[in-house]
């Protein structure tokens, strides 16, 4: 049996969040690039590796933290390294180590204060501490849901 459209609440949820997502997507995005020149995909790559282990991750690894596929890896890892942001090293036979340079430490640390006051400003300050911690709680159910679909 064919499952009917989306209710009225179903529609105002949906569409909200994914409004909501693509806006502060885009705010961001435009905030870092005016100030630092970092993409939101920079800034991703650079803050994964400046938590990891001796700053460096496996290739694979880093993408799947980060949630992209092999190829948007690869093509992100050209550009960053072309900006000595990052370095590539032989890892094993086939594996690669992604590799925070200097300069990308450097860039990130540039970055973060008005990254975090940016971020701070469209989202945190908007919500009460108990609904952040909410909405914290629901964004982690539906991530956990789709996490597992893949």
């Amino acid at each position: 049996m064919a499952q009917p459209g989306l209710t009225e609440r179903e529609l105002r949820a949906w569409r909200t969040s994914f409004q909501m997502v693509e806006l502060l997507r885009t705010r961001v995005e435009q905030q870092l690039q005016a100030s630092s020149g970092l993409s939101n995909a920079d800034y991703t790559v650079l803050v994964l590796l400046a938590e990891a282990p001796d700053r460096r991750m496996r290739a694979y690894e880093l993408g799947r933290a980060a949630g992209w596929e092999k190829s948007r890896m690869h093509h992100q890892l050209t550009r960053m390294e072309r900006r000595d942001l990052v370095t590539r090293e032989p890892c094993g036979s086939r594996g690669v180590y992604a590799a925070l340079t200097a300069e990308g430490h450097a860039a990130l640390r540039r970055a973060a204060p008005s990254h975090t006051e940016e971020v701070r400003r469209l989202f945190v300050d908007r919500l009460t501490p108990e609904e952040l911690d909410r909405f914290a709680d629901i964004a982690a159910k539906i991530l956990d849901n789709l996490q597992a679909d893949t």
